[in-house]
């Protein structure tokens, strides 16, 4: 009876192509019910005339993109994202590449260093916004108290007023998403840093190559595909988020810092226009789609290499 009833179960289990569809299945209901189903919605908003007063659906063409396009806030918002993620972007692999070299080094209280490298990714966004919303505070910034004692501030009441001015706004905004994101970067670069066969340092340190030239002839080159893939991650990340120019600057002063995730929430839901939002928030969608074909194909290329 045994046999019988076991001769089934391993008849399933040799089943790679059923197998491998039960595996796959969650992970398809997942996407198509939190990211096909909304952007087919969030097209069909974007063709429509619903707002929040009136969510009778009326098809209107193309008249909220042409409504966009004549829009100032809009494009200054385009060109703010691409600012504040290309700076994002950079900034992130650098440090986290930095962050990285720390993480796989061997010293003395290594496991704390690690656990606070990893705070600011595991802590809450808005909890840990709100606290540099009160360290960036134009009176009572601990930041500006800490430059006013170095010197660097000239009276007792020069403030540096971070989140007041559309430069210092910006760079902010930039630091405080640099600053949560950087951990995550860091530990991708860890697996890269990890994956790299010491016998390649070591022959090189034989050889009598330096710290700096096997860093930039050997760790470098290794570890780019998976920088590379960093960089993806921080780009989409960076690209999508609006929870730390929500909370620290709300699009000010005078939309320097406004972003197209954070201008097509205002308009959507703050605003009440529906299907201008949503045709805001379309625009994501092929700006993400270009920039992950491009680093996805540089990272093949660096593979084949």
């Amino acid at each position: 009876m045994t046999a019988t009833t076991d001769a089934p179960r391993r008849r399933l289990a040799d089943r790679e192509g059923t197998l491998a569809w039960l595996f796959l299945m969650p992970s398809v209901v997942y996407i198509l019910a939190l990211v096909a189903v909304p952007f087919v919605l969030a097209v069909g908003l974007a063709l429509s005339d619903v707002t929040a007063g009136d969510p009778s659906y009326d098809w209107v063409g193309l008249r909220n993109f042409r409504r966009i396009f004549d829009d100032p806030v809009f494009w200054q918002s385009l060109g703010n994202t691409f600012v504040f993620t290309l700076v994002s972007m950079v900034l992130i692999v650098v440090l986290g590449k930095v962050l990285a070299n720390i993480l796989v080094a061997d010293f003395r209280g290594k496991w704390v260093v690690r656990f606070l490298v990893l705070l600011p990714w595991t802590t809450p966004v808005a909890l840990s916004t709100i606290s540099w919303l009160w360290m960036l505070d134009s009176i009572f910034s601990p930041i500006d108290w800490v430059l006013r004692k170095i010197g660097l501030l000239g009276g007792t009441s020069s403030n540096m007023y971070w989140l007041g001015e559309p430069v210092l706004a910006m760079a902010s905004v930039i630091a405080v998403h640099v600053w949560r994101l950087t951990p995550l970067a860091a530990v991708i670069m860890v697996a890269g840093l990890v994956a790299i066969p010491r016998d390649l340092n070591e022959a090189a340190r034989v050889d009598g190559a330096g710290y700096w030239r096997r860093m930039f002839e050997i760790t470098v080159p290794l570890v780019l595909p998976v920088a590379a893939v960093a960089a993806l991650f921080g780009a989409i990340f960076t690209f999508t988020d609006m929870a730390v120019v929500d909370v620290l600057t709300n699009g000010g002063p005078n939309n320097a810092t406004q972003v197209l995730t954070s201008w097509a929430f205002f308009r959507g839901i703050d605003g009440g226009d529906v299907g201008q939002g949503a045709a805001i928030a379309l625009f994501l969608f092929p700006l993400l789609l270009a920039a992950a074909i491009a680093i996805l194909r540089a990272v093949r290329r660096m593979e084949v290499r």
